[in-house]
């Protein structure tokens, strides 16, 4: 009688190979906990009564240009939904106007169509810009509807406000697009602060800290 023996092979690991694994589960378990506790940082910061002196000017020069980002000529490119607002009741575009994927519109409604490189002349008749859009459709940066608090955080935070970094926001301030809002065309109020004094308090804001006002 014949007896087959069946051995059950087990495979094992070179102990080089269960440090480096070891080594990478390590970074990971310290990278998740680092980018965790950074995200408590910035939390804090925006939700901390900090009355230090650069935190109370900070969220002063906020005060400013929150007023300036709620005015029709920057909120109504800044809707909460994907229609674009008009005029200075801050009403839904006319001719069902939508972002589109890119913010550029949809079909043959493209912002580009009606909103030329300048200002068509005339009382009321469309701004114009070569950058003219809205927000594209993965990065909404909403304005409409948010308290001060809500729209401070928002564009502090690098994966809402389009990833811009402290410098990249400064310089955000200067970009013609924002510019334009101060020269909208005839029949068309420019915002409750002028361009030179939007400009100051933005940057004031953000080199003081980026506070937020209390919720």
């Amino acid at each position: 009688m014949k007896y087959h023996l069946k051995i059950k092979t087990r495979y094992f690991l070179p102990g080089k190979t269960i440090i480096v694994l070891v080594i990478i589960l390590s970074l990971v378990v310290v990278l998740s906990y680092g980018f965790k506790a950074s995200d408590e940082v910035i939390s804090a910061k925006f939700n901390s009564n900090n009355t230090n002196e650069d935190s109370v000017e900070s969220v002063k020069a906020f005060m400013d240009v929150y007023k300036v980002l709620m005015s029709p000529r920057c909120m109504n490119c800044h809707p909460a939904g994907d229609q674009p607002l008009q005029g200075d009741d801050s009403h839904k575009h006319i001719m069902n106007v939508q972002r589109g994927k890119d913010g550029k519109g949809v079909y043959a409604l493209k912002c580009s169509n009606c909103h030329q490189p300048t200002n068509v002349a005339g009382l009321h008749t469309p701004p114009g810009n070569p950058k003219w859009q809205l927000p594209p459709a993965d990065m909404k940066m909403v304005f409409e509807g948010k308290t001060a608090h809500e729209l401070a955080v928002q564009i502090m935070d690098y994966n809402r406000n389009g990833h811009k970094n402290k410098e990249q926001l400064i310089e955000h301030a200067r970009d013609t697009l924002v510019k334009a809002g101060w020269n909208m065309g005839e029949g068309r109020p420019a915002p409750p602060l002028d361009y030179d004094a939007f400009v100051k308090a933005w940057d004031t804001w953000i080199e003081k800290g980026g506070f937020a006002p209390k919720p």
